[in-house]
């Protein structure tokens, strides 16, 4: 079994970037309702410089900055926003993708070597030839702009875990450690914001729910918001915390992390996300296979359920909870599972049956008669078409088996967390998104860093 060392919260080798990042999200907290709309553009080019900085002292750097851009540039969205009108395109939103772009021009140097390609660079290659092709059916029919919102979504981050594929083994596993550190900083950030939202939701975030066509993110009135704290939808926010919550469980230990961890964890279950909190969990109860991980995720678990028992009865929302949870168990009852269902009807009754597909060009479900789309399933099946859309899908499913084989092989701590991280994706491909923006960033980095997404040597 292989073993590491756990890199301290914030080592040498993150400094720059984290720093970098942070200065970056506080400036422009302070300064962007007096720029007004200046400060989109300016924090645009704060992201792409900021990402090019921090990949030029190191990955793991990198990863740290990148993860505290995502986290918080739909908050600072929605601030400017209130001081410089509601944008519906969300222009801000594509800065922490041009961070993660950094890598862009090293890549190509970095493929043309003489070593063999990683064995999840297929993966990420199948996918990419899926998204060219519903850019291209994008263009087609003239939605540029469609085209180009719906690409830069999906590319970013297959472009960012092709250049975090080809690092060394030791790289790989400081990249690991590294997001946990930088998760113990922003969960109890994001979860104090996100009970405050609950209980009280701030001007700019009123302003947002007003305005905008997502639907799942409730009244903007208090204890009526499903929590989304700084990020940009409940269901991003519950998934994104999920991740740092096992990445912050398994790898940093303490009663200290545990304080840290608690509101992120309250927040998660005001999301009233199921996904996230089943994501959550399917990660978890891999983790108790594994002798590495075991202890920490019966703890965890044990941890979890008390956490759970508290919050339904000793918060002023313990009911909201307890009656979001007993839905777990509605099955057949739950008129979120029938609509999903629906979704796949209304889908195969089309008369092709969706066998092309309709790129990135697919109405805003706040319209009027608009089929909401969730899940990955069919996401790819609306925007690729039944054939490419399987394919697509077909490349996720051996992406995750690889980082899975991989948390069986190594045994080591980093490739079990890794292998808990796509397993749990099982979870969401047919109820959410893993694939586009900051969700797609977590999915496909930490697929790329399993001990079995490593080159072979050559004999």
């Amino acid at each position: 079994m292989r073993t590491s060392l756990a890199a301290p919260v914030l080592g040498p080798i993150s400094l720059t970037g984290w720093l970098a990042a942070a200065l970056l999200l506080a400036a422009t907290a302070l300064a962007g309702p007096l720029l007004g709309g200046a400060a989109r553009p300016a924090f645009i080019l704060g992201c792409a410089a900021t990402g090019f900085l921090a990949w030029r002292r190191s990955p793991a750097d990198h990863l740290q900055a990148v993860l505290l851009l995502f986290a918080f540039a739909p908050f600072l969205r929605r601030v400017v926003d209130l001081a410089a009108g509601y944008d519906p395109s969300g222009l801000m939103l594509v800065g922490p993708l041009l961070a993660i772009l950094a890598p862009l021009p090293s890549l190509r140097s970095a493929l043309d070597g003489d070593r063999p390609l990683p064995p999840a660079l297929a993966a990420v290659l199948t996918v990419a030839a899926c998204v060219t092709y519903a850019t291209a059916l994008s263009l087609f029919q003239g939605e540029w702009q469609q085209a180009a919102t719906g690409s830069i979504k999906w590319f970013a981050p297959l472009v960012y875990a092709a250049a975090l594929s080809l690092r060394s083994e030791a790289e790989q596993r400081a990249l690991v450690q590294a997001a946990a550190s930088v998760f113990l900083a922003i969960l109890p950030l994001t979860g104090l914001y996100g009970i405050v939202q609950y209980v009280d939701p701030p001007a700019w975030d009123r302003y947002w729910m007003t305005l905008t066509t997502i639907m799942s993110a409730g009244q903007p009135v208090p204890f009526g918001v499903r929590t989304f704290s700084t990020m940009n939808g409940p269901g991003s926010f519950a998934s994104f915390t999920a991740v740092g919550l096992v990445l912050v469980g398994f790898l940093r230990s303490g009663w200290g992390t545990g304080l840290l961890a608690a509101p992120a964890a309250l927040s998660l279950l005001l999301s009233m996300y199921r996904t996230g909190w089943l994501f959550l969990a399917a990660a978890v109860l891999f983790c108790l296979l594994f002798s590495a991980t075991r202890a920490r995720a019966l703890g965890m678990l044990a941890g979890a359920a008390a956490a759970v028992a508290a919050a339904a009865t000793l918060t002023p929302f313990g009911e909201v909870i307890g009656e979001r949870l007993a839905s777990l168990g509605d099955g057949a009852q739950d008129g979120s599972a029938r609509e999903r269902l629906e979704q796949y009807l209304v889908l195969w009754n089309q008369p092709d049956s969706g066998l092309v597909g309709n790129g990135f060009t697919v109405t805003d479900v706040g319209s009027a008669g608009a089929m909401a789309i969730d899940g990955m399933i069919v996401s790819c099946w609306v925007t690729m078409g039944l054939v490419v859309g399987l394919l697509c899908l077909a490349a996720l499913l051996a992406a995750i088996g690889r980082a899975v084989d991989g948390a069986g092989r190594d045994g080591g701590i980093e490739a079990v967390i890794v292998g808990a991280l796509a397993c749990a994706s099982l979870v969401q491909i047919p109820l959410g998104n893993v694939t586009s923006g900051e969700l797609g960033l977590l999915f496909w980095t930490f697929a790329v860093l399993s001990p079995a997404s490593r080159p072979r040597t050559r004999r």
